[in-house]
């Protein structure tokens, strides 16, 4: 089992999705605090592979780490000779990398672990489970996600289609969220005024939605814990 330490006292700043979001991304890491990304590093930005860089440097200095996203698997799996069908904005990703790149993606996106608790916060990309709190992200490589793997990355799907054509996503998983717990995710764009979306569930825990629309024509936030 794969771990992925937070340094011991360390200050830790929470990034969201940044997609290509170069700049943003630039100004959000410019701190002396650890980097916690939630994941989806890549596409629809103006520059996915100097994204991507920024944050495999930023491991390898021991300064941050990113948290597993959909579109960090998807694209390491078309790098790896996956049969998965390529959209314009990962082709586009595909097109900004040279061959180191593409290596330390694929085996620094298999390291990523899909959720991580540290203390009274869990970081996971798309949604919550119980599962998350009995044990760690497992090892899953470049599978196919399944169980907690696929939650984490796509959140809770109603069965539905949105008019946009995407999966319609419950946000019924706040409410299992226990007392004491806050839950630090992207995935979802559920700000409607720039700010990180805040809910309460049901048992007391809370979700903090940071994906304001970096690379798709909203900006980049993050949150520095205490």
């Amino acid at each position: 089992m794969t771990t992925h330490p937070i340094p011991p006292g360390a200050k830790v700043r929470v990034v969201g999705d940044v997609h290509g979001d170069v700049n943003g991304f630039a100004y959000a890491i410019a701190t002396d605090r650890f980097i916690v990304q939630l994941g989806d590093l890549a596409d629809h930005g103006p520059d996915s592979a100097g994204t991507l860089r920024m944050m495999f440097d930023l491991i390898e200095r021991g300064r941050g780490l990113f948290i597993l996203g959909n579109h960090d698997l998807k694209l390491a799996r078309v790098l790896s000779g996956d049969h998965v069908r390529i959209e314009p904005v990962v082709q586009a990703t595909v097109d900004q990398m040279d061959d180191d790149l593409k290596v330390r993606t694929q085996r620094l996106v298999a390291e990523a672990p899909a959720w991580l608790r540290h203390g009274s916060a869990l970081f996971v990309h798309g949604g919550f489970h119980t599962t998350m709190l009995e044990q760690p992200s497992p090892d899953h490589g470049l599978d196919r996600p399944y169980g907690p793997v696929a939650r984490a990355l796509y959140g809770e799907p109603t069965g539905r289609m949105q008019p946009d054509g995407y999966p319609e996503r419950s946000l019924r998983w706040v409410d299992r969220i226990p007392d004491g717990l806050t839950v630090y995710c992207g995935h979802d764009r559920r700000s409607s005024d720039g700010r990180p979306y805040v809910r309460h569930g049901a048992l007391g825990g809370t979700a903090v939605f940071l994906d304001t629309g970096a690379g798709k024509g909203g900006h980049l936030s993050w949150i520095d814990l205490p």
